[in-house]
C-alpha cells in the first residue's frame, strides 16, 4: 500500500494549530474550512506514521513527533515569508500574547504600537491574565507572569522587578485621615485582588503585609483596583507604576508597605523560531529597560499623603 509523503499545506496546517490550540482558529488564520484544516492533518499524521497532536486542558498540543513536524513547517515558512517579504526587516504574521492587566496596558501596549509602526503587517493578540504560567500553553507564543513560573519545556527569562506600594485618593485621605504608622491601617478599607481566586503566590503573600485592613472592594483586574482606590473606595495596594501616573493619588506609609515582585517571561518553544515572535521579544525587553524606575516607584519626586514634601527616599 502506498504510503503518501508529507504535504507543504499539511505542515502549514500542523503549525497553525500548535500555536493557536484549535483546530478553528487554525482555519482561520489559513483562509480555510475547520474540515480541511483537520483532514490535512489527519493525511500528514499517515505520511508520518503517528499521531502529532493530543488533547490537552488548554487545547490541542504537540506530540513528540508532531513537534518534529512544526519544526520542518518553521523551515518551510522561513524560505516562504523570505520570498514574500517586502524588505529584508519586514514582519507579518500574528503574535499572541498573555500576560497582567497592569503590563498588558502600560508595556506592551506601547511596545506594540512602536513594532507595529515599523512593520505594519504585524498583528498582535494580546490576553489578559493573572494566573501562573502553565508548563506548555496552546495557542500563546508569548506569556508574562508575576513570579518565576514552573516549566519544564523552556527556561523563563526575568523581565523586571517592581513594586507594590498602598495608595489613597486625596479626597479619601482628606476625609477618613492619613495613617502615620501601620497600625493605623486596623480596620481601614482595603482594594486588591480576591483572596479566594489569587492563584499567584507572589501577589498572594503581599496581602500579609496589611493583615488588619478590611476588604472593601476585591476584583480580579488590577485596573479596577486603581479606579476604585481613585474613586475613594478605600486604600489600594497597587503597582506603583500604574498609581504614580494618576495625580489623584497619593502614596501613603512607603517604608512600611512595599512590596518588589518579579515579572518573567516564558516564550513558547515552537514560537521561538519565528521573527515576528522574536521581534515582539525584542520590543517588549526594550520597553521594560526603559521603564526601569517607573517600574520599582521611582519616576522622580514622589507624592507623598498631603504633605506638601518629597519624599526623600
Amino acid at each position: 500500500m502506498h504510503t503518501p509523503e508529507p504535504s507543504a499545506d499539511g505542515l502549514l496546517t500542523l503549525l497553525a494549530v500548535a500555536r493557536t490550540g484549535r483546530y478553528t482558529a487554525a482555519a482561520d488564520l489559513l483562509g480555510i474550512n475547520h474540515t480541511t484544516a483537520s483532514r490535512r492533518v489527519a493525511a500528514l499524521e499517515q505520511a508520518l506514521g503517528g499521531p502529532l497532536l493530543a488533547r490537552g486542558a488548554a487545547g490541542w498540543e504537540l506530540t513528540e513527533l508532531g513537534r518534529s513536524g512544526v519544526a520542518a513547517a518553521e523551515r518551510i515558512e522561513a524560505v516562504l515569508h523570505g520570498l514574500d517579504a517586502d524588505t529584508a526587516d519586514d514582519l507579518h504574521g500574528k503574535v499572541r500574547i498573555a500576560a497582567t492587566d497592569g503590563f498588558s496596558a502600560r508595556v506592551v501596549a506601547p511596545a506594540i504600537a512602536e513594532l507595529g509602526r515599523a512593520h505594519p503587517r504585524l498583528s498582535v493578540d494580546l490576553l489578559t491574565v493573572t494566573r501562573r504560567a502553565p508548563s506548555t500553553r496552546s495557542g500563546v507564543d508569548i506569556e508574562v507572569v508575576v513570579g518565576r513560573p514552573e516549566t519544564y519545556r523552556v527556561e523563563p527569562e526575568l523581565l523586571a522587578p517592581y513594586r507594590l506600594g498602598l495608595y489613597g485618593s486625596r479626597e479619601y485621605l482628606a476625609a477618613d485621615g492619613t495613617p502615620e504608622r501601620s497600625r493605623d491601617l486596623a480596620g481601614r478599607p482595603l482594594v486588591y485582588f480576591i483572596d479566594s481566586m489569587l492563584t499567584v503566590d507572589d501577589l498572594d503573600l503581599a496581602r500579609v503585609l496589611v493583615p488588619d485592613m478590611t476588604d472593601r472592594l476585591s476584583s480580579t483586574n488590577v485596573l479596577v483596583h486603581v479606579e476604585a482606590t481613585c474613586a475613594g473606595a478605600g486604600l489600594g495596594l497597587l503597582p506603583c507604576f500604574l498609581a504614580d501616573a494618576r495625580p489623584d493619588l497619593v502614596r501613603v506609609l512607603p517604608d512600611e508597605v512595599s512590596v518588589q515582585l518579579e515579572y518573567w517571561m516564558v516564550v513558547r518553544p515552537e514560537a521561538t523560531q519565528r521573527r515576528e515572535v522574536a521581534a515582539v521579544v525584542t520590543a517588549l525587553r526594550a520597553q521594560v529597560a526603559s521603564m526601569r524606575g517607573v517600574l520599582l516607584g521611582d519616576p522622580g519626586p514622589r507624592r507623598t499623603a498631603l504633605r506638601g514634601f518629597t519624599d526623600p527616599r
